[in-house]
């Protein structure tokens, strides 16, 4: 799993690349605490490569949601393939976040 992140102006963007499992989780611990620090501003999830999400990858986002949310910030997930927009909808997740293709 990669995360390429990058910043312009207000808006941080994060580039998910490839599966987004448990060991995956561990990985990006470094990447996901940059992520908490600039959720006071507009965070965009591209998902468009990542390819699996599990439950560890769920609490990830779930994370990074209460971060936005508790600094005021906003949180915009986009590219989802249709995979993971099943595994959004079983969880409750597709109502959480705002989904833009």
């Amino acid at each position: 799993m990669d995360v390429i992140i990058t910043r312009q102006d207000n808006t941080t963007t994060a580039r998910f690349i490839g599966r987004l499992d448990t060991p995956a989780s561990q990985e990006i611990s470094k990447e996901v605490d940059a992520l908490i620090d600039a959720a006071d501003g507009t965070l965009i999830l591209d998902c468009k490569e990542m390819s699996y999400i599990s439950s560890s990858g769920l609490r990830i986002f779930l994370t990074l949601r209460k971060a936005s949310s508790s600094k005021g910030g906003k949180i915009i997930v986009r590219n989802i393939n249709n995979d993971i927009r099943q595994v959004f909808i079983m969880t409750g997740f597709l109502n959480l976040f705002t989904i833009e293709d």
